[in-house]
């Protein structure tokens, strides 16, 4: 191969530009590895700060899940400790969802699975509570509705009460007014002086006996049959005239001294009646004369006598 001029030969330039070209080319192909290296750096960092992102996201998320469980799980055991109750199932619901509550407390590693679990023990316990509201409420309206009944009743208790009593003040009323048409009545009633020998005289002071006389009048309401008379003679100066042994008979619930008594038999009709008393040292005056019987003042007079 010739030489030219400059002391070389044209193959030896063709030799150097290839050599050129081959460095230019592996100096391209560095740059486009560096370039694609730096492209997947640039990505994977994009990527990695997405990831972090998206974590810190997610576990922002997941904290405020479990707030809220927490928050939902504390107003369901104020629930249910204020259903003040002595039910043996509502303590061991209280009891379950105070040791969810526990377990939240202890918690350090959270994810999905784990709150979705929780949400499911907290809705079961709220599904429970939900029943037993219900069930209060239904009790609290049946409740009401007795209570209202009772009133009812006791209003209509009291009315009826009221009426038996007015019934029973007025049958009481008219018992009485029979009782008191029942009694018997004694009329015409006169005291005369007799002495020794039954004679009738005109002074008292030598009497030795005071007759009473008076007529039982007749009474349909009355009954028949044997009958007591007590007489009561009170002296013008105002002592009973009655015997030593003071004999007495009742007359509203006390003991009363009487001065001579007799039975008579009543048959519904008049019947006139005659008691002696016998005594000395009478007096002229005016006598009060009371007769008694069955426990009633049957009649009273008063008489002035020589």
């Amino acid at each position: 191969m010739e030489e030219n001029k400059y002391g070389y030969s044209p193959s030896d330039d063709d030799y150097r530009d290839e050599q050129d070209d081959a460095v230019r080319k592996s100096i391209r192909g560095y740059r486009v590895v560096i370039i694609l290296l730096a492209v997947i750096l640039a990505g994977l960092s994009i990527l990695y700060f997405n990831l972090n992102r998206q974590q810190q996201r997610d576990y922002e998320l997941l904290k405020i899940d479990r707030d809220s469980i927490q928050n939902n799980l504390s107003e369901l055991i104020s629930e249910y400790d204020n259903l003040k109750f002595s039910n043996d199932t509502i303590a061991a619901n209280l009891e379950k969802a105070n040791e969810v509550m526990e377990q939240l407390k202890r918690e350090r590693r959270w994810n999905y699975a784990k709150i979705k679990e929780y949400e499911k023990e907290v809705g079961t316990l709220r599904t429970v509570m939900k029943n037993y509201l219900r069930q209060i409420d239904s009790l609290n309206t049946l409740n009401k509705q007795l209570i209202d009944e009772n009133v009812s009743f006791r209003k209509e208790i009291s009315n009826a009460n009221l009426r038996a009593d007015v019934a029973e003040e007025r049958a009481t009323e008219l018992q009485n007014k029979v009782q008191q048409g029942s009694v018997l009545r004694a009329r015409d009633i006169t005291l005369v002086p007799l002495n020794s020998r039954g004679k009738i005289i005109s002074r008292v002071k030598g009497a030795s006996t005071l007759r009473v006389d008076f007529t039982v009048s007749a009474n349909e309401l009355a009954s028949a049959g044997n009958r007591n008379i007590y007489l009561r003679v009170i002296s013008p100066d105002g002592y009973l005239l009655t015997t030593e042994s003071v004999p007495t008979f009742t007359y509203r619930d006390e003991s009363v001294g009487y001065s001579a008594s007799r039975e008579i038999d009543y048959q519904n009709e008049d019947v006139d009646v005659s008691i002696y008393y016998n005594g000395s040292g009478f007096t002229a005056g005016a006598y009060k004369v009371e007769l008694y019987s069955d426990g009633y003042l049957i009649g009273s007079t008063e008489i002035a006598v020589r």
